[in-house]
């Protein structure tokens, strides 16, 4: 079977951020795209993990890093983190040459360096950096692209769509995931590479953040865990307790290593709280909304499969939640934002809140469909009305995403989109 690159929403990023820095440096899960994206700009390349080259590459590291720069720019080197001479050898040569766009590093893994690791300089007005995710549906071909968020934010009233999804296909994709490979293979295979992907994790990559080996019965109930409060607010302590009534108990301690070593694989991507100025003295929680980086992570943990899913449609409905999620952060950052959550103590919510650097700003609640549609919009529409829009301006949309057909209008101003229909 060929390959076939498609274009990343990524692309761009990477693009604007070599003509405006050194080097640029693509963080994210592995699998996720980013040496593709890189090689698309690249014109050389050095895999430091290459197995022939590993020693090789490590003694030059330590001895003379410079050579391992050496080719025409940009220059792609992948997997640079076990690496980190490789940093500071990347800013030098960056201020010896005065140039832009010299050097594309890769890294799917935030290491725990001590002293005489970590690099001398951040990198702060030469290296810039971007994060990556799995693909949007739109970047996968399966969103129509009818509906911009960005077009949204500019002022476009007309909003007109059409998904071709029914519940079937959103308990695929749930279980598929974004993976490039998985969306190659088709859906002959779909959740098999989420559970692959889970196995390496248990059994080996928890440890390369910092060294320690785990116990990997223990990570994999730290990830059902988890995947049981995907798109929850659940606390550590919630957390904890559902990895307790598994086995014996465990620590905090223990808990917190664990799933910092997770978070620094970039496999947990909890969604912050948004903080707004408020028309009344609600109390806004901080805790952030629990989420894998794709929902395939957080069903194969669960062991769930598209059949199951549709016969327990609350669990479908939270993992749809964070489908959704991770898309309106690729498109978010595409152009220029940032995704929140929002909760007070009234119990008034949006599951997703999309920001814009000049304080634009829009709600997003997230339903299967139904008459959950309709109560969502009432719920955001009310919300909007107890944010002080005379300090935060109005919200440039409200807007319930859904898994039905149809993009529309609601009665009350608040916008029905089938997130088979969006876009950047």
């Amino acid at each position: 079977m060929s390959f076939e690159y498609y274009p990343r929403l990524a692309d761009d990023e990477l693009r604007r951020g070599l003509q405006r820095s050194g080097a640029v440096v693509i963080r994210g899960a592995k699998w996720c795209g980013k040496t593709e994206t890189a090689i698309q700009q690249a014109r050389s390349i050095i895999f430091l993990q290459d197995p022939d080259e590993y020693e090789n590459n490590l003694l030059t590291a330590q001895t003379k890093p410079s050579l391992l720069l050496a080719g025409d720019q940009p220059r792609l080197i992948d997997e640079w983190q076990d690496f980190p001479q490789v940093w500071d050898a990347v800013r030098f040569a960056i201020d010896r040459q005065h140039k832009r766009g010299c050097f594309i590093l890769t890294g799917s893994v935030s290491r725990e360096m001590d002293a005489n690791e970590k690099p001398k300089h951040s990198g702060v007005g030469r290296i810039a950096s971007m994060t990556m995710r799995p693909m949007s549906l739109f970047e996968s071909r399966e969103s129509s692209g009818e509906v911009s968020l960005g077009a949204l934010f500019e002022g476009a009233k007309d909003v007109a769509g059409t998904s071709s999804w029914d519940i079937e296909d959103v308990a695929r994709q749930v279980c598929r995931g974004g993976w490039p490979e998985a969306v190659a293979a088709g859906e002959e295979t779909a959740g098999d590479l989420a559970r692959d992907y889970l196995d390496a994790v248990a059994e080996r990559d928890v440890s390369l953040p910092d060294g320690v080996r785990r116990d990997p019965t223990l990570v994999r109930l730290i990830m059902a865990a988890y995947a049981r409060c995907t798109a929850t607010q659940a606390s550590g302590t919630t957390i904890r307790g559902h990895v307790n009534a598994s086995r014996e108990d465990i620590s905090r301690n223990t808990a917190s290593a664990y799933i910092g070593s997770l978070r620094r694989l970039y496999l947990f991507e909890d969604l912050p709280s948004w903080r707004p100025s408020l028309r009344d003295k609600a109390r806004i929680t901080a805790t952030p909304k629990r989420h894998f980086v794709d929902p395939s992570l957080a069903a194969a943990a669960l062991g769930a499969t598209p059949q199951n899913l549709l016969h327990d449609l609350p669990t479908l409905g939270q993992l749809f939640e964070s489908l959704v999620v991770r898309d309106l952060r690729i498109y978010a950052q595409a152009i220029g934002g940032k995704l929140h959550h929002y909760h007070d103590g009234a119990g008034r919510e949006a599951d997703a809140v999309i920001t814009m650097p000049d304080g634009r700003w829009a709600l997003v609640e997230v339903k299967l469909g139904g008459k959950g549609v309709a109560d969502g919009a009432n719920a955001l529409a009310g919300l909007a009305k107890t944010i002080d829009q005379t300090i935060m301006g109005s919200p440039s949309f409200l807007a319930v995403v859904h898994a039905g057909r149809f993009a529309s209008h609601l009665a009350n101003g608040v916008l029905a989109l089938p997130l088979g229909c969006l876009k950047q």
